[in-house]
């Protein structure tokens, strides 16, 4: 009995492992932690007793790890059910460039043998560009320098996305690449499209509006932009997120040296560097893309009925985007509060060198006014 309570433990344990790329292994822990989370409020509405022993303990600890397991089990089975029948594959986004030049990807993936928008979306290129792969994987490219791909192999999105593509990129993102994936299936039986537990469902089901299989496809097909207009947005914003990672690491012993009242080793150009990298930050963030914007301009012409807004809130919503971006937001305006204290004390250790040389040169000339006085003197003497 002892055995099965620690196995039960170390699974309630393993749940604690940090997020990874793969969003839908989150959704599991969050469950499984509101079990928790109710167990442990029922337990603190009755009455404690305090002895040498505390038998209750184990007993409230056996039922969280038993009630824990059952919540995981029940929601894999859950899960099961809901991807008995259909077709579950991966999506897959990364991000290699601050920005695509798309005359130069069309350019490109037709050198490659590619048809650009094979389904008639009559999207504008300048937003999005649509082609397909081998297995009749969609490919989706955004200015944005984000390539998403769905039901495609990770290396065969790669090669695509850093080599293919690399002569359209402008401002490569050598070493801060990034990679995201979440599940999707299809559903033959549903019209509309959602996500949910972190994987994305794809209602394939014709509708009053879309009677033809043509049609059906289509609709399918701004399904999926949607959805990758939204993970790219989430990828690109896993870049600006490693990029002021490295930023605090490159300033972390600031505060500790301010705290000691200790000198700071910085020179100006390291604090107009910092400062220039912030407010670069900054601006991707805020301004030069449409990471903050509630809704791209790819959709201001898209058809109501199909509902591709929604769509793309529900992945903002699922991957957190608009938390991460106020936190985003929040960590730079403390960033922004170390390069003032910079500046101000590399201010404050100018003007004491300007000083210093002010008394300097007036101690040189009071020098040189005693030795002329000195001299005088002597003449008269």
């Amino acid at each position: 009995m002892h055995r099965k309570i620690l196995q039960c433990v170390r699974i309630t344990c393993n749940l604690q492992s940090p997020r990874h790329c793969r969003f839908y292994s989150d959704a599991i822990m969050h469950q499984d932690i509101s079990a928790q989370t109710e167990l442990s409020k029922k337990s603190s509405s009755t009455p404690k007793r305090k002895s040498a022993r505390s038998p209750v303990g184990k007993s409230s600890l056996r039922r969280v790890a038993v009630e824990a397991q059952r919540s995981r089990e029940n929601t894999k089975r859950g899960r099961d059910a809901v991807l008995e029948g259909t077709e579950n594959n991966r999506v897959i986004a990364t991000s290699v460039a601050d920005q695509f030049e798309m005359d130069a990807v069309i350019r490109i993936l037709r050198s490659h043998g590619f048809q650009i928008d094979p389904d008639g979306t009559d999207f504008d290129t300048e937003q999005v560009v649509h082609t397909r792969g081998v297995n009749n994987g969609d490919i989706f490219v955004f200015p944005s320098g984000s390539v998403v791909a769905w039901s495609l192999p990770e290396d065969v999105v790669s090669d695509l996305a850093t080599k293919t593509l690399l002569p359209a990129s402008l401002n490569p993102l050598a070493d801060q690449i990034e990679m995201e994936d979440l599940e999707y299936l299809e559903d033959p039986k549903r019209e509309n499209s959602s996500i949910k537990a972190d994987v994305i469902t794809l209602g394939t089901k014709p509708t009053l509006y879309s009677v033809e299989p043509e049609k059906a496809r289509v609709d399918t097909t701004l399904a999926k932009i949607a959805f990758s207009s939204g993970l790219a947005r989430s990828t690109k914003l896993a870049v600006l997120e490693t990029m002021l990672r490295r930023y605090f690491e490159s300033t972390r012993n600031i505060p500790k040296l301010l705290s000691r009242n200790s000198r700071l080793p910085f020179d100006r150009r390291f604090m107009l560097q910092k400062t220039g990298e912030l407010l670069e930050l900054r601006a991707q963030l805020n301004h030069y893309s449409e990471l903050t914007d509630s809704l791209p301009d790819l959709f201001w012409d898209s058809k109501h009925e199909l509902g591709l807004e929604g769509y793309y809130d529900q992945v903002g919503r699922a991957l957190d985007v608009g938390i991460r971006i106020k936190t985003l937001n929040e960590k730079m305006d403390y960033a922004q509060e170390i390069a003032s204290i910079m500046r101000h004390t590399l201010s404050e250790k100018h003007s004491l060198h300007l000083e210093w040389i002010i008394i300097i040169l007036i101690a040189v000339e009071v020098g040189f006014e005693l030795r002329r006085e000195w001299k005088e003197k002597n003449e008269q003497s």
